[in-house]
């Protein structure tokens, strides 16, 4: 890659972020005005803008904090603290994404097994198919506590309760996406491998398989984001104690917003690292199918 090349590609992003950060600055002096003139500056005396701006960039708890307070807070929580205290960021973020990555796993063999089921039955895909379009009315935020209280009352609880409700949100675009790359295979392709008397088993794995591959992976980069939520929702309700969505509930608690921030930037930190572990895969294997054809 050229120089030129570089620079036509990293200057759009470049000033897009540019951009955003500077909005976001603006707002936040804008957002802790208020607060930084009634608790600070009017016992102070007199004050001036460059005292309001420099109070409200720098409030101990802001309605909206600054960049650079929520990277000091995560440098703080990675460098400060030993890996094994809830202080540390990195602690809850594995936490978060073992649960994340489990029921990833457990919503990609339901939606497979799912799919696979539909598509070889004609009375499988009308009678589970609008079921499993109708499970994702049911808002996560309503159905985490159901699924959290009856697995406790089972005596299952730590990483499963968490991981269901991740597998709640992920086997739904595994499913229909895997669905309509089984269906995906032309009418030729199927009569071909007739011809050659190929049982369901070896259309599968020779045809239809291939044929699925590229509208599988975009539907595992839905379903390990919304995994992912799904796994923060499921730690507010439990008061559990280690875990992203446990940070966040402890930083609303006490009014910490930098404390909420980084969070939600370890979060979507995380979500970008699950989803470029997909396209790595899907890079891999497509790769591979190319080079063995």
């Amino acid at each position: 890659m050229n120089i030129d090349a570089l620079r036509y590609r990293a200057l759009p992003v470049s000033v897009v972020i540019a951009a955003v950060v500077l909005f976001w600055y603006l707002l936040a002096i804008g957002l802790n005005a208020q607060g930084a003139i009634d608790r600070t500056l009017s016992a102070a005396g007199d004050w001036g803008w460059r005292d309001l701006v420099h109070t409200t960039l720098n409030m101990t708890r802001p309605v909206l904090p600054t960049p650079h307070q929520i990277l000091a807070d995560i440098w703080t929580s990675l460098t400060k603290w030993p890996v094994t205290s809830p202080r540390n960021l990195l602690l809850h973020t594995w936490v978060t994404a073992s649960a994340a990555l489990t029921g990833f796993v457990m919503g990609v063999v339901l939606g497979l097994g799912l799919a696979i089921c539909i598509v070889h039955s004609r009375t499988l895909d009308k009678a589970l198919l609008p079921w499993i379009v109708a499970s994702q009315t049911v808002p996560v935020l309503a159905i985490a506590p159901i699924v959290l209280i009856i697995l406790g009352s089972l005596g299952i609880t730590g990483l499963l309760p968490k991981a269901t409700i991740a597998m709640y949100l992920c086997f739904f675009p595994v499913t229909i996406a895997t669905v309509q790359g089984l269906r995906s295979p032309q009418k030729l392709e199927m009569e071909l491998i007739h011809t050659y008397a190929a049982s369901r088993i070896d259309t599968f794995w020779m045809v239809r398989l291939p044929s699925a591959l590229p509208y599988l992976f975009p539907a595992f980069r839905v379903a390990i984001a919304s995994g992912l939520v799904g796994t923060m929702v499921a730690e507010l309700p439990t008061g559990a104690q280690a875990g992203l969505g446990a940070r966040l509930l402890t930083g609303s608690y006490y009014g910490n917003t930098v404390q909420i921030w980084s969070a939600l930037v370890m979060a979507s930190l995380l979500g970008l690292l699950l989803t470029a572990l997909v396209s790595l895969t899907e890079y891999g294997v497509m790769k591979r199918r190319k080079g063995g054809q």
